[in-house]
């Protein structure tokens, strides 16, 4: 019973190290000033074939199959020779069971594959399965792993359960990267956002990431907001650089921006290169490329 204690208060002395008190109207009206002073200059074109280079290019339908994999892969094959001017896109992510068919198609250089694990996406499974699953996909071939928090104990205040499933699964992991989704538009607030982003990164995250794109409200600039602040806040302390995805209702190249002007203005130049900035998204990649480009591309 005094572990238990001892354990329960280790997370309570972590996070009271950084504020985590936060009003939402205060985050609100943060970022819209932010929004509405800082998002135009970076509308170039510049800053758009970064973002393209930033997408973790997404398939998690429920139609998925070894053949639609494939041909989505072979898009990404085929980039390079289409637009011999652009870097390719970061990775692209699928469902584990489908991380060799994306191995053995895939055959440019610099494209990583990034699998969802742990009981995606309600993260509602046991611990083993969730380990044995990202281990799988790791054999089979992924680089990268994303997974949900169990939000419902998060929620619960049962925050030993869930930053135990966080580093045993990066133990898992080994050197690839963990990218740990918070599933904000469930997390309700500002406070619990914050919180849940220093429980991971505290847990072994490498990445924090907003939505798996299932539930609404999706990523949002709010959330964005609130994350970064953390991962800066993290960095100070522990000098540790943590990366930021958002993901879920990108819809448009102003999204995209409005993105990037969040993690420019609070995290820095350092973190405005796919190593530690994503954007998961299928859909963006065509309207950045018609931007890039000056007219209606259709190529993913």
């Amino acid at each position: 019973m005094e572990e238990n204690n001892s354990t329960r208060n280790k997370y309570k002395t972590t996070l009271a190290k950084y504020k985590t008190n936060l009003n939402d109207a205060d985050i609100q009206a943060q970022v819209a000033t932010l929004i509405e002073k800082k998002v135009p200059e970076n509308n170039t074109e510049e800053v758009k074939k970064l973002l393209f280079n930033c997408i973790d290019l997404t398939t998690l339908n429920t139609t998925d199959s070894d053949e639609s994999v494939m041909r989505f892969t072979e898009k990404v094959n085929q980039f390079d020779d289409e637009f011999p001017d652009l870097k390719n896109v970061a990775a692209i992510c699928v469902y584990p069971n489908f991380a060799a068919i994306v191995k053995n198609t895939l055959e440019v250089e610099g494209v990583n594959i990034a699998c969802v694990a742990g009981g995606f996406p309600s993260s509602q499974t046991f611990t083993e399965i969730k380990i044995a699953e990202t281990a799988l996909a790791i054999v089979d071939g992924a680089d990268e792993i994303d997974i949900v928090i169990s939000v419902g104990q998060f929620l619960n205040n049962d925050y030993e359960t869930m930053c135990d499933d966080i580093q045993e699964i990066k133990e898992t992991c080994h050197d690839h990267h963990l990218k740990v989704i918070l599933e904000t538009g469930a997390l309700q607030t500002a406070s619990n956002i914050k919180k849940a982003s220093i429980l991971s990164m505290y847990a072994g995250a490498d990445f924090i990431k907003t939505s798996t794109g299932k539930q609404q409200p999706a990523a949002t600039p709010e959330a964005a907001y609130v994350m970064c602040e953390a991962i800066k806040e993290y960095h100070q302390k522990t000098g540790n650089k943590i990366g930021f995805k958002p993901a879920g209702g990108i819809n448009t190249v102003n999204d995209a921006l409005v993105y990037y002007t969040i993690v420019k203005e609070i995290l820095g130049e350092e973190w405005l290169n796919n190593k530690l900035f994503r954007l998961g998204t299928s859909r963006l990649a065509n309207l950045l490329l018609s931007e890039i480009k000056g007219e209606e591309i259709k190529f993913f």
